[in-house]
């Protein structure tokens, strides 16, 4: 398939050529901008959308749906399901073969893959179900006989994303757990048409090896360091796939990991083919935060200073906007590191500085005193209420800007609690962003989150996490709520709790709103263009119920003017104007959208827009 450029005023970008109302990944092209070139559905005529037909997927997922000639693909558990995409009616069905023991075997939640074939070989669909890499016929469902054997790989590490896809080539990642010891978290690559392995990419990286230093003596047989994101955005002209690796395990102390840890928190540029390392950006040194890369941005082409440029516009759960040079990984946008605290842990190594986007601000709250706590006015009575008695339960939280440390709170001494913002989901998260190639605009589902609490010794071998099961590290993340790293500062609208300290009602966040965002950046300039609080909460007052109320999914962006986004918790799909922010469309869900949505064109000749909501694919056309 040919390469074609999309050139105007502000920005541009090479992608494969696709039919316009095809959807063929998840981030619709192989450079994950999300957009779509279909203008049928307007700013004009966006509220005129009404449904065209549902299915439902008999279990939850976060998936996204892809749609290859008037073909619908997604998972739906153990089930792989090809739709007619006007119709919604069923075209076939795959079964996912069942595991010899342990739980069923699903396919993955997040998506499948479409690979469009060429002159002697019809396309196929690949997904993950496990540690099995599978390939289907897309016109049958039937395994491919020629990939792997009888259709499937043993991939070894299990993966939960979607393979990229460029050219023959399929790159996946590794779901390892958060222990320090244990399966490398490194992606791997496959020939498409016969399964064969083609690369591995070292994440930490072995003595002898490139940055083996910046660990210290902590790189033996270490884990985490993964690609656990859905995705990874592929430049095919340049053969280049661009990896987004998370932080390294464990995740809030590395006294046994002294250094930067690279390849950790860090976008990676590797060769297509070979996995050639080309170049890397660090975004976070020694991470103790676990601000994880949950995926790593759209390719496009930016006009920076007057010269235009290949770029990666890039945010993550630290929710700084950062613009590398896809070819070289330098900074397009200038950055610059700066001084940051350093903790009291013992034998914890601390990083002096950390890189910091010269001319975007973080895109979330990153800041706490009391004085940003909620009024009554912002929510409710019982809630501010039970917001300060937090507080002072936890002996008020200690908050300098970003990178603020965890301190050591030893058993016995008064409590002395850090509030990290944002922290948790925070930030960009799995769904990631979408950008309009013309403008050079990318727009996000930023959330300000929190995480709360200190480091403190460990007094068991257990784990005090759920997503590390085997860990033998001295120190680990508590609060004055108990073990663990994932306590927040909020509370009940109510007030109230019940025997057993659970939230009676909704819990809301206890400083002030907006909590979500709707945001879009300006990758030329670095300029905030605008943000709107994204999501609703029905319990509070009319006229204050819009205060950001989101998940983790993102946005679409399309031709036609407009940014489509479910993700919130309110159980609503939206449409924005792309250049204002404007709400221009609403409607309700049987569930919450919290899946990245598609736009495609039908065999009738008419656009689509379609979301997994709460486990029902649900689609929208103009009216007739």
């Amino acid at each position: 398939m040919a390469t074609a450029a999309l050139m105007a005023g502000g920005a541009a970008i090479a992608q494969g050529a696709e039919p316009d109302g095809d959807w063929q990944t998840i981030n619709r092209d192989a450079a994950s901008t999300r957009y779509s070139p279909l203008t049928d559905i307007n700013r004009a005529n966006v509220a005129g959308l009404k449904e065209a037909w549902r299915y439902p997927i008999r279990g939850f997922n976060t998936a996204t749906p892809l749609v290859a000639d008037s073909v619908m693909y997604f998972p739906a558990g153990g089930r792989v399901v090809a739709l007619d995409a006007v119709s919604g009616k069923e075209k076939w069905s795959f079964d996912v073969p069942k595991a010899e023991s342990g739980p069923p075997r699903n396919a993955s939640t997040r998506g499948v893959s479409y690979w469009p074939g060429d002159r002697d070989t019809p396309p196929r669909i690949l997904f993950m179900a496990g540690n099995l890499l599978i390939a289907l016929d897309a016109a049958s469902g039937t395994p491919v006989a020629g990939f792997g054997q009888g259709g499937m790989v043993d991939v070894g590490v299990p993966y939960g994303g979607t393979p990229s896809i460029g050219g023959d080539v399929a790159v996946i990642g590794a779901a390892t757990l958060e222990n320090p010891q244990g399966v490398a978290g490194n992606p791997r690559a496959f020939d498409i048409r016969t399964g064969r392995k083609l690369w591995e990419f070292q994440t930490v990286p072995k003595k002898g090896e490139r940055f083996n230093e910046t660990w210290g003596n902590g790189w033996k047989n270490r884990s985490g360091a993964n690609m656990w994101a859905t995705s990874a955005p592929i430049d095919v002209e340049r053969g280049i796939v661009v990896l987004p690796i998370s932080g390294p395990a464990a995740n809030y102390w590395g006294g046994d990991r002294p250094g930067d840890n690279l390849f950790a928190n860090s976008l990676v540029a590797v060769d297509l083919k070979t996995g050639e390392y080309k170049w890397h950006f660090q975004t976070v040194h020694h991470d103790l935060w676990d601000t994880d890369i949950p995926s790593a941005g759209p390719l496009i082409d930016a006009k920076v200073d007057g010269r235009r440029q290949p770029v990666i516009a890039h945010v993550g759960k630290a929710a700084r906007f950062f613009v590398l040079n896809r070819e070289t990984g330098k900074p397009a946008l200038p950055v610059e590191e700066r001084p940051v605290l350093a903790g009291d842990v013992p034998g914890e190594y601390y990083s002096p500085t950390q890189p910091f986007p010269v001319k975007t601000p973080p895109l979330a709250r990153v800041k706490l005193t009391y004085d940003d706590l909620v009024t009554a006015e912002d929510t409710s009575p019982a809630h501010a209420a039970a917001c300060v008695a937090m507080w002072r339960k936890a002996g008020g939280y200690l908050n300098f800007g970003p990178f603020t440390p965890f301190y050591l709170h030893r058993d016995g001494a008064p409590p002395r609690s850090t509030i990290q913002l944002p922290g948790g989901t925070g930030g960009v998260n799995w769904g990631g962003m979408a950008a309009d190639p013309h403008s050079g605009i990318v727009y996000a589902n930023v959330q300000s989150t929190s995480l709360v609490g200190w480091v403190e010794m460990k007094d068991s071998t257990e784990s005090y996490s759920f997503d590390a099961n085997d860990t033998n590290q001295l120190y680990d993340r508590a609060s004055v709520d108990g073990k663990g790293p994932f306590f927040t500062f909020s509370a009940p609208l109510s007030g109230e709790y019940d025997e057993k300290g659970r939230a009676v009602g909704p819990s809301l966040p206890c400083y002030k709103p907006p909590w979500a965002q709707l945001t879009a950046v300006d990758a030329n300039t670095g300029e905030v263009k605008w943000a709107v609080p994204l999501g609703m909460y029905e319990e509070l007052p009319e006229g204050r119920q819009v205060l950001g109320n989101a998940g983790n999914a993102g946005p679409t962006v399309t031709a036609g003017g407009l940014v489509f986004v479910g993700a919130t918790n309110d159980k609503r799909f939206r449409a924005f104007d792309a250049e204002t922010g404007r709400e221009l469309w609403e409607t309700a869900l049987g569930g919450n959208a919290n899946a990245n949505p598609m736009t495609y064109r039908g065999s009738d000749g008419k656009q689509y827009v379609a979301i997994n909501a709460g486990g029902t694919i649900m689609t929208y056309s103009l009216s007739s």
